[in-house]
C-alpha cells in the first residue's frame, strides 16, 4: 500500500471508531466529537479505560499494534461492565465490531473506577504473558535480534552453531512492512509449520536513522533478496511469494559498497582495480585439490590441526583428494603433511563460463574466480543503458525499484534499443543504493556472485556478538560447547577475547547484591 493509500485507510479507521464508540464517550463523561479527532480520541480513550496515555504509542508501532489493538477492545467493553467471557470472545472474533452492539443496543454505564487488576489467576498470567510479548517485540524488531550462524560461508569468523545478537539500530532499524504477523518469529510458525503472516496489507518502506552506515568489509544479516521458498532452507515450493522482511536471513560479508566498482580475481576481490584489504580476523578460504601417498588418515586430526571439516575431505581416486573451506595457511601445513606428495588450489580460470552465476544470463563469461567487472549502484547515481547494463541492472529495475515498491517496470530490448515500459530510454537512474555481499569460505558461498546485488531496503542489522557457541563436530556434551568463543565480539582487530568469565562475575554479584537488598528489607 502506498502512503495514500494507507492515509486513507487511517481515516476510515477513524470514522468506524466513531461510529462505534461515540455513545459510549458520552456516558463516560466525554464529548461525542471527541471520538472523531484522529489521535486525540486515542489519548481520551485511555483515559476512559484507565491505561497510560503512552499507550497510544503503541498503536503507532508496526507489529505491536496489530496486538494492542484486542487489548483495546476487551479494555473498552470492560469499562461499561461487558467482562464476562462471551463478551471477551464474541469482541476479539468480531475483530472489534461488538463494540457497535455495546454502544447501540445495550444501556451500559461507565465504571470510573474500575480495578484494573485482573481477578483470576488466568488473567493474570494472561496479562504478564502479553506484556512480555510485547516487550520482547519491541527489543527484536528495533534492537537486538538472536541469529543463528547455519552455514559455513564466514567460517574462521563465524562458526555453524554461532548463536548472535545482531544490532538493529547501527544501520537504523527497519520498521516491520508486513502489517500482520505472528510476534517473535519469522516467516513460519513453529512447531504447526505454517505461515507466520498475511502478504497484504503493506507497509511502505521506512527506516530509523542509525549511528553508521554499512562500510566496506562489514559482516551484514541481510533478507536474501530473491528468496521465493516457504521455508528457509525448502527447496520444495519455489515460486512462493515473500515480502521484503519476511524474506530469510542470510548473513556474509559487505565486499562492496555503493560507487564501488568490483572485481574478482583468481577468488580475490579487487574494488576500484586494488585488491580488497580484509580485517586480521578475516579468513578467506578455498577448496584444494592434491596427492597422497596412501587413504590413511584420521578425520579428527585432520579437523582439529588443518580445520578441515569431515564432509570436506574426500578422495576422488587412491591417490588423489580434495579438501574445502582451506586457508592459504592451512594448506601450507598441510602440504608438509608426510602423508601428502602434492597440494593446489582449485581456481576457474578466467574465461571459463560456470552454471549459477549472476547474471544469470549465459553471456558472460564469468565463474566463482574470476569475475566481472561490475559497478555497484548508487543511489542518485545514473548509468547508461545497452544490452550489457540490461543484463546486470533488469532486477534491479522490475523489481527492487519496481514490482516491490509497488511500480509496474517492465525493461525491455528491441534490437540493441532498452525500453523502459515500452519506451525507449538510453540511461537510468537508481532509486537506492545496493551492496555485494560474499562468503569468506569462496567455494562454499551462495552470495552476490549467484544472485546479484543486495538493495538498501533489504539490510537487517549488523551482528556485534557472539553469546553462545555450539559445535556439533565434537563428541561429549562438555566439549561440544565452544566455551572460548562465549561473548566474543564479531567485529575489531586482533585475536577475539571471550568475556564469558566477566559476565559470570557480573551475574554472581547481581545475585548476591539481590539476596542482601532481600534481607535488609525483610530486617
Amino acid at each position: 500500500m502506498t502512503l495514500t493509500e494507507w492515509f486513507i485507510f487511517f481515516l476510515i479507521v477513524q470514522v468506524i471508531h466513531f461510529l462505534g464508540t461515540w455513545k459510549l464517550y458520552v456516558k463516560a463523561g466525554r464529548k461525542a466529537w471527541e471520538a472523531l479527532v484522529p489521535v486525540y480520541n486515542a489519548v481520551i480513550l485511555m483515559k476512559i479505560i484507565n491505561r497510560p496515555w503512552w499507550w497510544v504509542i503503541l498503536l503507532f508501532i508496526p507489529v505491536i499494534n496489530v496486538i494492542m489493538l484486542p487489548v483495546l477492545w476487551v479494555e473498552t467493553i470492560r469499562s461499561f461492565g461487558q467482562n464476562t467471557t462471551k463478551d471477551t470472545i464474541l469482541v476479539v472474533v468480531t475483530l472489534g465490531f461488538y463494540i457497535f452492539y455495546v454502544n447501540y443496543m445495550l444501556d451500559v454505564k461507565y465504571i470510573e473506577d474500575r480495578d484494573l487488576k485482573p481477578t483470576t489467576a488466568s488473567g493474570e498470567w494472561t496479562s504478564s504473558i502479553l506484556f512480555a510479548v510485547v516487550a520482547a517485540t519491541i527489543v527484536h524488531t528495533y534492537f537486538m535480534q538472536p541469529y543463528t550462524i547455519p552455514t559455513g560461508s564466514l567460517e574462521r569468523t563465524l562458526l555453524v552453531g554461532d548463536f548472535l545478537f545482531v544490532s538493529k539500530f547501527h544501520y537504523g532499524a527497519r520498521t516491520p512492512m508486513t502489517a500482520v504477523s505472528f510476534p517473535m518469529v519469522h516467516d513460519t510458525i513453529p512447531v504447526v509449520r505454517k505461515k507466520s503472516y498475511l502478504s497484504k496489507p503493506q507497509y511502505p518502506y521506512f527506516r530509523l536513522p542509525g549511528f553508521q552506515k554499512v562500510k566496506r568489509n562489514d559482516i551484514v544479516v541481510f533478507s536474501w533478496p530473491v528468496d521465493t521458498v516457504s521455508k528457509f532452507r525448502d527447496q520444495s515450493n519455489l515460486g512462493h511469494y515473500k515480502p521484503i522482511d519476511k524474506k530469510s536471513n542470510y548473513v556474509k560479508r559487505c565486499v562492496g559498497v555503493p560507487g564501488d566498482s568490483l572485481a574478482v580475481i583468481d577468488g580475490y576481490v579487487h574494488i576500484n582495480g586494488q585488491k580488497n584489504q580484509l580485517p586480521d580476523r578475516a579468513q578467506v578460504q578455498f577448496s584444494y585439490e592434491g596427492t597422497v601417498k596412501n587413504r590413511n588418515f584420521n578425520p579428527q586430526n585432520l579437523y582439529n590441526r588443518y580445520k578441515i571439516k569431515p564432509n570436506e575431505f574426500g578422495f576422488v581416486s587412491n591417490t588423489e583428494f580434495r579438501a574445502a573451506g582451506m586457508t592459504n595457511d592451512a594448506a601450507k601445513q598441510f602440504k608438509n603433511h608426510p602423508n601428502v606428495s602434492s597440494i593446489q588450489r582449485s581456481i576457474s580460470p578466467k574465461g571459463q563460463k560456470e552454471f549459477g552465476i549472476f547474471p544469470n544470463n549465459g553471456k558472460v563469461n564469468w565463474n566463482r574466480d574470476n569475475f566481472g567487472a561490475i559497478y555497484i549502484p548508487e543511489a542518485g547515481k545514473t548509468v547508461k543503458m545497452n544490452l550489457k547494463s540490461f543484463s546486470l541492472y533488469r532486477r534491479i529495475i522490475e523489481v527492487y525499484e519496481g514490482s516491490e515498491l509497488g511500480i509496474d517496470n517492465k525493461l525491455s530490448v528491441n534490437g540493441t534499443q532498452i525500453l523502459l515500459n515500452g519506451k525507449p530510454i538510453d540511461s537510468y537512474t537508481f532509486k537506492q543504493d545496493y551492496y555485494w555481499m560474499m562468503g569468506d569460505n569462496r567455494h562454499n558461498s551462495e552470495d552476490s556472485r549467484a544472485w546479484g546485488y543486495v538493495p538498501a531496503n533489504h539490510i537487517v542489522g549488523k551482528p556485534v556478538f557472539v553469546w553462545f557457541s555450539w559445535d556439533t563436530n565434537a563428541k561429549g556434551l562438555f566439549n561440544k560447547i565452544r566455551w572460548e568463543r562465549m561473548f566474543t565480539t564479531v567485529g575489531g582487530s586482533g585475536k577475539s577475547v571471550s568475556y564469558f568469565k566477566y559476565f559470570l562475575i557480573l551475574l554472581v554479584g547481581w545475585i548476591i547484591y539481590g539476596q542482601y537488598r532481600k534481607r535488609k528489607k525483610n530486617a
